[in-house]
């Protein structure tokens, strides 16, 4: 393309964000602001969304001092992106500071802090915005939902969670999705009503996905319940056959009890379905404002022999310092 303009622009960075490859996003918004090219308040929206995925929290930072820098209104798309950087990147105390001091705010802005405040693990605090907004008379959707139970279930307010849930219905007229049902299962699990659990998935109009069956899973683990283990990773190995997870999971459970022939029986099935370890999952770090991938093993870095020198220097201090790492996944 011979010229862009800032339309040009904006489509390119929203396209990447949208297909999740947030650092191409940031890229082609340096490279937009070195041609000259002024990002207007869409474009300042989506490059704060991709450092919200990122936690990128040096580089948010930074483009919110350029936003007032360049003189824009924090308005309310900028300031409910704002506001979902902030609490994405572990900053709520100024996620809350943009979001009292907009003048308006609309549902992606509420449902924002009420994630952010859950997560964060202020479930009360949740709880209690989610009835502000309620009184400020903003309709919540299925998304200010999967934040509310999420935040009841990070209390282990379970008598609450289940108010909620069929308040959906009952009180907004909201279907619950599968992601409701998930939360609900997840909710129920760490409280250890696995039964209780198993019979809502059972119950459910939905086909249950893994998330589902993965919670019911991590709630049989917590509890150390075998039985209903053994249902969960049945269902789970239909949905994702070469996943090796979950065996692995149901073997250290048995493992645990000292059950070695059921150990050995899930081993040699494993290796007759050929099962194996699937690559490890990537993560991103943030330094001096450049945001940098990795895996487990990874050693594709140039510096990476200087990488796991320092790391096996804090290894020595964390045992010179008593600390013990669970192994019981090294099964």
């Amino acid at each position: 393309m011979p010229a862009r303009d800032i339309i040009s622009w904006t489509t390119m960075i929203t396209c990447y964000s949208q297909n999740k490859q947030f650092r191409e996003a940031l890229d082609a918004f340096n490279e937009m602001k070195n041609s000259g090219i002024s990002p207007d308040q869409v474009t300042m929206a989506t490059v704060l969304s991709a450092c919200a995925h990122l936690g990128a929290l040096d580089l948010g930072r930074e483009i919110h001092l350029y936003v007032m820098q360049i003189g824009f209104d924090i308005d309310v798309y900028i300031g409910s992106a704002l506001v979902d950087m902030y609490a994405k990147c572990g900053s709520l105390d100024r996620s809350l500071l943009v979001f009292f001091k907009l003048r308006e705010k609309n549902l992606f802005c509420w449902n924002s802090i009420i994630e952010g405040l859950a997560v964060h693990g202020f479930a009360h605090e949740a709880l209690a915005m989610f009835d502000r907004m309620i009184y400020e008379n903003v309709e919540p959707n299925g998304v200010t939902f999967i934040s509310v139970l999420s935040a009841c279930t990070h209390a282990g307010l379970v008598e609450e969670g289940r108010r909620r849930f069929l308040s959906m219905t009952c009180g907004y007229s909201i279907t619950p999705e599968v992601e409701h049902y998930g939360c609900m299962v997840d909710l129920l699990s760490k409280a250890g009503l696995l039964e209780d659990a198993l019979e809502l998935i059972r119950s459910s109009k939905f086909q249950p996905n893994a998330v589902i069956w993965g919670a019911l899973l991590g709630g049989c683990k917590l509890h150390r319940n075998l039985e209903i283990a053994h249902i969960a990773v049945n269902e789970l190995m239909i949905l994702e056959p070469n996943n090796s997870g979950y065996c692995t999971l149901l073997l250290n459970m048995y493992a645990e009890v000292s059950r070695w022939a059921e150990v050995t029986k899930i081993r040699v099935a494993m290796k007759e379905l050929g099962i194996e370890k699937r690559c490890p999952g990537s993560s991103w770090i943030e330094m001096e404002r450049k945001v940098y991938q990795f895996a487990a093993s990874d050693k594709s870095h140039p510096a990476s022999d200087e990488i796991y020198s320092s790391l096996s220097k804090l290894d020595e201090q964390l045992k010179l310092a008593s600390y013990v790492p669970e192994l019981e996944a090294m099964l």
